[in-house]
C-alpha cells in the first residue's frame, strides 16, 4: 500500500500519510515518500495550497517504534536527519502555504509535524500529545523551536514532560492551533479554509511565510529591514497591482500567483 496519497484538486494539493492499521505512524518509507511529495508541491506551479492529513482515525501517532527497536534498522540518528528534519525544513521553507488538517490523533512526531505548518485546524474529537518522555526521548521535529513559541514556555514544558492528551478544543483555547472544527463539518470547513488561500495572492504568502519564518530569529530592528526588503518584492509583484486595481475598481480580485 502507498504510504502516501496524493491528489489535486484545482490549485490545491491533498496529502495524506495513509498507514491507517499503525495509525499512520511514520516509517522510513513513508518519511520519503512525504518529502518527494512536498517537492513535487514546490515544483508544480499550478498547485497553490497543500493540505497534510491523515488516513482513518489518526493524523500521525508519530515514529513506528518497531524500526527504532530493530537492530537492522536505521537508527535514531538517522531517523531524525534524514527522515524528520528535513519534513519540517521542506514545509517551514515550501514557497505555498501548507495547512495541517488533523483528523484525530496527532503524537509525538506527528503533532509536531502538524504544529510547523502554516495554519493547524483540527475536528473536535483530535487531540495532540507530546509522548516523547513516556519511552525517555525528548520532542524532535522542531517540536522544542515551536510549541514554546506557540503556547509559551512554561505550558509548553509542562506539555512535554508530562505527556498530557490535549483535546482541539483546549488548543485553540491556548494558540496551539488556529481553529477546530465539528466532526461533521470539519473536512467541508478545510476545504473551504484552502480555498481561501489558493485564491490569494501566492507569491504574497510566500513572502509572508519568509518573514514568520526569520521573526523567529531575529531581534526588532533586524525584522523591520527584513519587512522592508520582502515589501520591495511583495510591490512589484502583478498580484500587487491586480489587488489596488481591482480595489479601485471596486470588484473582486483575480490573483495570478506572479
Amino acid at each position: 500500500m502507498n504510504p502516501i496519497l496524493f491528489e489535486i484538486k484545482g490549485a490545491i494539493a491533498i496529502i495524506t500519510l495513509n498507514r491507517p492499521e499503525k495509525f499512520n505512524a511514520f516509517n522510513t518509507e513513508m518519511a520519503s515518500a512525504l518529502q518527494e511529495t512536498l517537492d513535487v508541491c514546490e515544483n508544480n506551479k499550478s498547485i497553490r495550497c497543500v493540505q497534510i492529513t491523515g488516513a482513518g482515525k489518526a493524523f500521525s501517532a508519530g515514529q513506528d517504534l518497531s524500526e527504532v527497536v530493530d537492530p537492522n534498522g536505521p537508527g535514531l540518528k538517522k531517523i531524525l536527519s534524514e527522515n524528520y528534519n528535513p519534513i519540517v525544513k521542506r514545509i517551514r521553507n515550501l514557497s505555498k502555504p501548507v495547512i495541517a488538517v488533523v483528523n484525530g490523533v496527532a503524537a509525538g512526531a506527528g503533532a509536531n509535524i502538524a504544529l510547523c505548518c502554516d495554519v493547524v485546524i483540527a475536528t473536535e474529537s483530535a487531540s495532540f500529545i507530546q509522548a516523547f518522555s513516556k519511552i525517555g526521548l525528548i520532542p524532535d521535529s522542531g517540536g522544542t523551536y515551536f510549541l514554546p513559541r506557540l503556547i509559551g514556555f512554561q505550558k509548553a514544558s509542562a506539555l512535554m514532560m508530562l505527556g498530557d492528551k490535549i483535546m482541539a478544543t483546549e488548543a485553540e483555547r491556548i494558540g496551539m492551533i488556529y481553529k477546530f472544527f465539528p466532526d461533521e463539518i470539519f473536512y467541508k470547513e478545510a476545504n473551504k479554509i484552502a480555498s481561501t488561500l489558493s485564491e490569494l495572492p501566492t507569491r504574497g504568502l510566500a513572502l509572508t511565510k519568509q518573514a514568520l519564518n526569520f521573526s523567529l530569529e531575529k531581534n526588532f530592528e533586524q525584522q523591520l529591514q527584513i519587512e522592508d526588503g520582502l515589501q520591495q518584492e511583495a510591490g512589484v509583484t502583478n498580484d500587487f497591482k491586480e489587488g489596488v486595481t481591482a480595489f479601485i475598481e471596486k470588484r473582486k480580485p483575480e490573483f495570478s500567483g506572479s
